[in-house]
């Protein structure tokens, strides 16, 4: 039967990989793709998590420290906030109080004005009152009006609305329609600072204001409007170079000797770099009236500011009220868009 074996001859029945045609036992295997990726890719490795675990929680303790700090800042200026508002608000509650004593004299040294004109209060026609109402529905960024290089946007025009707070923009663009109209003779020759004056020279002497004055002679002028912001609340300073006088008007009745001393000292140094001498303050004062008006609420400091400013640069006597306030916002709207200031 020429090489075949017989139906009698054993079959090794353990040679399976020669029975079945498979790999001999003898040879290993191929490892597969899983396998392989399994061996060579980090992220499979008994380390990975440890690993990963360790830099992300170094990553969430820099996070924690971060946060802890900003809370620490956020709860400090929270209770700065607070203890700011409880002394606007005790001032406040101060000077609601009524009383029934009225002062028959004038107290020593406070500055006496001398009325000029009449200062009844002119109505709002209705052609100003659509000029009004279409300045409140400016966009934020639309430009009304540009004077004195301040440009007065929907945004500005806003402040004077109900009983939100006045900003620089708007009360700087007052006091230069102050000056502007100064220019006529019947009115007094006044200068004003800008809002960022005062903070500048308190906190950084007079070399860093020297040449605010480069091409102004404030000597040559009357009076001299300095606006004075605290934070919270605008007051405003007058240089009174006629009388020789420091004053600080305070619609909250506030005492700030350290501003009219200051100030005293900037009209040294300024007379001493300008003029080239030394001046002679010893006949000047200073003065902080009290008997003038007084606003009740918190947020018409900047109007008062204004007011004090507009009627002290016509010799008017400060007969305005918290009454008016509305008033004037809505007639402010107008003139500083008009760049043009109402009489009286």
């Amino acid at each position: 039967r020429s090489g075949l074996g017989s139906a009698s001859d054993p079959i090794d029945v353990t040679d399976t990989g020669n029975l079945f045609g498979s790999t001999p036992k003898n040879k290993q295997a191929r490892p597969s793709s899983l396998e392989e990726e399994h061996r060579t890719k980090e992220v499979y490795s008994k380390e990975f998590i440890s690993d990963l675990n360790e830099r992300f929680s170094h990553r969430k303790r820099e996070l924690d420290r971060k946060i802890r700090q900003e809370q620490t800042k956020k709860n400090y200026h929270t209770n700065r906030n607070e203890e700011l508002y409880q002394d606007v608000s005790d001032r406040i509650l101060r000077h609601l109080k009524l009383t029934s004593a009225a002062l028959d004299e004038r107290p020593e040294g406070e500055e006496e004005e001398e009325e000029i004109e009449d200062t009844n209060l002119p109505a709002i026609t209705p052609q100003m009152d659509e000029i009004i109402r279409n300045a409140f529905k400016a966009r934020d960024s639309e430009e009304l009006i540009q004077a004195y290089k301040i440009p007065i946007t929907g945004r500005d025009i806003s402040t004077l609305r109900g009983l939100s707070w006045l900003n620089d923009e708007i009360i700087n663009f007052y006091m230069q329609m102050i000056v502007a109209r100064g220019e006529n003779d019947n009115f007094e020759k006044v200068y004003a600072f800008n809002t960022f004056f005062y903070p500048k020279y308190k906190d950084n002497g007079y070399s860093r204001v020297r040449r605010w004055t480069k091409n102004v002679d404030i000597f040559s002028y009357s009076i001299i409007f300095v606006p004075i912001h605290l934070g919270m609340h605008w007051c405003l300073a007058t240089i009174n170079i006629k009388k020789k006088m420091i004053s600080y008007y305070d619609s909250m009745g506030g005492n700030n000797q350290q501003c009219v001393d200051l100030l005293l000292e900037y009209v040294k140094e300024e007379h001493r770099d300008k003029k080239k001498e030394e001046l002679d303050t010893s006949d000047w004062k200073v003065n902080i009236p009290k008997e003038i008006p007084q606003q009740m609420n918190g947020s018409d400091c900047g109007m008062f500011t204004c007011k004090f400013a507009e009627y002290l640069s016509r010799r008017a006597k400060l007969t305005f009220t918290q009454e008016d306030m509305p008033y004037f916002r809505r007639r402010m709207v107008y003139e500083i868009t008009k760049n043009q200031l109402m009489k009286p």
